[in-house]
């Protein structure tokens, strides 16, 4: 019996398969929207090896094949695959682009124990720069097959191909889901494929195809496609047990020599409200390989998903202000308003609230959700906020993908900062409470971690709040007024505080300088006495004559004594005489509640 190694590219929506032999196939890509799929490629063999002995002459390391889109239809992705016989090739050139698979696969023939392969690479910017146009892939080389006669040559099993998935877009095609699926799966006489998560919304143009290597059309030995348990066939190309037969269902050709490139029409295998569908393919003389499979259904559904953008803490408070995006992507219909969002703190629900307005395909809405933690929720935990949920993992709105609709987050929620409560800086009252600081200290002293980060002295909370118009000069600032309130703040990771201190001044006790000489030169003109005027603003100075005689009073309101008496016998426009006087300065403070007695020399 001749043995026939066949390796499939299909087209499928979600799969599973019930082959043990080979690599699994599995879902690689998927697009929603309006997107539809082609094939294209060529096969290296240049005749039936089924009728032929030997098949040194029947393989070359070239061929080409034309893509022609027409101008609606807008390339999305193009994934090239090559295959043969052997233990692979996986440099190769399209178009003399020299090409390396970026992934690869193997599969061992159970029946003869040789080894085949399949390479992948994603060529789409080559695609998309090229466009419509003739492709050739080139340096595909499988010769070490070919030595040895009683291996692939004498099996008939030599075969060499590449093929592209082309994904397109176009703004009047259908809302469909295209699947690709790939891998390199075995079929020793068949393979189940299973379908599940499926949503049918109407069966029109639903489709799936594949490329197979190695078909021959005088090899017809049940070899079946079916879905759902009916077989699919499109005579006179593709008869119904004769699946792979060296056929083009795209071009209509029947010369694709060991190779076949076929969609089939499954509108009439299928209904509405399918959420599974079943695929199996026979083969009763030969091996074949699944290597890709893909289908075309359409569907309307949306496909909701979300992030957080940002969290807000207030500092010191279990209030949190969640900031977050909902995104319908990769989907086919908008998500409705009113679309159910919950957040959860460590597993516990937290926050519930919903979208506001209708998303359309590819659109997004913000939104903002204040969440007060309970208490029991530690200040590290895990924040996840789920679209389409109602506040107990259940959801309202059927989507795509049911698996992509929350978002988590750590959170470590920061504690204020701890300060040292500050005493009153107190200096000398230069005059109506004014007075010149020196707090500079304070920016450490205030700090009790050594990890918290003194910002600055403000005038003001609301500065300090906003960390504006720090004070530039703390070692020599002056208050025009006391007290005055001076505001820090302090940071750490998570959050600030504000903390402050008074600015106090008192009434340091008078300097006398006891000394007047009344000669217009400027200098002790008049009897000073230093910290005296606008500081003790109730005081009353007398100046009496060697003899006790009151010759001046004075208080905060009346100038400084200039020598002239306003007391007494002798009261004239003229000094009086050169020579020691005396006086009584009462401060009437209570701090200094005895008189300051003492003399003074006056000089004309």
């Amino acid at each position: 019996m001749k043995l026939k190694i066949r390796l499939l590219l299909f087209s499928i929506t979600t799969l599973f398969y019930c082959s043990v032999f080979g690599q699994n196939v599995s879902l690689y890509n998927q697009f929603n929207g309006r997107f539809d799929f082609t094939f294209i490629g060529n096969t290296m063999n240049l005749g039936e090896n089924n009728s032929t002995a030997g098949c040194e002459d029947l393989l070359v390391t070239s061929s080409a094949a034309s893509l022609n889109l027409n101008s609606s239809q807008i390339i999305q992705n193009a994934y090239l695959y090559w295959a043969g016989s052997g233990l692979g090739d996986f440099n190769v050139q399209l178009n003399s682009v020299p090409i390396t698979a970026q992934r690869t696969f193997s599969n061992i023939s159970i029946s003869s124990g040789l080894p085949y392969f399949s390479a992948f690479a994603d060529v789409t910017s080559q695609i998309v720069s090229t466009g419509n146009g003739t492709y050739t892939l080139s340096d595909l080389d499988i010769s070490q097959t070919l030595i040895d006669e009683s291996g692939y040559c004498n099996n008939r099993t030599n075969f060499a191909g590449w093929a592209m998935v082309i994904v397109y877009k176009g703004a009047t095609l259908p809302l469909n889901q295209i699947n690709i699926y790939d891998g390199l799966e075995s079929i020793p006489n068949a393979i189940t494929i299973n379908l599940s998560s499926l949503n049918v919304i109407d069966t029109t143009s639903a489709q799936i195809g594949f490329i197979a290597w190695e078909g021959d059309a005088n090899l017809a030995v049940n070899e079946t496609l079916s879905i759902n348990g009916t077989t699919l066939s499109n005579p006179p190309l593709n008869p119904a047990n004769n699946a792979f037969n060296g056929t083009n269902s795209i071009t209509g050709s029947n010369t694709q020599y060991n190779m076949d490139l076929d969609i089939y029409s499954i509108q009439n295998n299928i209904n509405v409200g399918d959420t599974s569908a079943q695929i199996q393919l026979t083969s009763g003389q030969d091996v074949v390989l699944i290597n890709v499979v893909v289908t075309k259904l359409n569907s309307q559904l949306p496909d909701a998903s979300i992030v957080i953008n940002s969290n807000i803490q207030d500092c010191g408070s279990k209030k949190i202000t969640v900031n977050y995006t909902v995104f319908n992507s990769n989907c086919t219909s908008a998500l409705p308003a009113g679309t159910p969002i919950a957040i959860y703190a460590n597993g516990q629900l937290v926050g519930q609230t919903q979208t506001t307005t209708i998303i359309p395909i590819d659109g997004s809405e913000n939104g903002q959700l204040l969440i007060t933690l309970p208490i029991g929720i530690p200040n590290d935990f895990t924040l996840i906020i789920v679209i389409d949920d109602t506040g107990n993992g259940n959801g309202i709105v059927q989507e795509i993908l049911e698996n992509n609709n929350q978002y988590s987050a750590s959170i470590s929620l920061g504690s204020v900062p701890t300060f040292n409560n500050l005493d009153s800086k107190l200096t000398c009252n230069k005059g109506l409470t004014k007075g010149t600081f020196n707090f500079f200290d304070y920016s450490t002293m205030v700090l009790t971690n050594a990890s918290d980060t003194f910002v600055g002295f403000y005038e003001s909370q609301a500065d300090a709040n906003s960390a504006t118009n720090a004070i530039s000069n703390p070692t020599n600032y002056t208050a025009d007024a006391t007290p005055k309130e001076i505001f820090i703040r302090i940071e750490n990771q998570h959050c600030f505080a504000i903390t402050s201190f008074l600015l106090q001044t008192r009434n340091c006790p008078p300097t006398v300088y006891n000394y007047v000489s009344n000669n217009n030169d400027n200098a002790n003109d008049t009897f000073f006495i230093d910290g005296l005027r606008d500081v003790f603003v109730n005081f009353e100075l007398e100046i009496y004559n060697r003899w006790g005689t009151l010759i001046w009073t004075g208080n905060n309101s009346s100038p400084d004594w200039d020598g002239f008496a306003t007391k007494g016998l002798k009261v004239d426009n003229s000094n009086v005489t050169e020579g020691t006087y005396y006086y009584i300065l009462n401060l009437n403070d209570s701090d200094y509640p005895d008189p300051l007695i003492g003399w003074l020399y006056f000089r004309k």
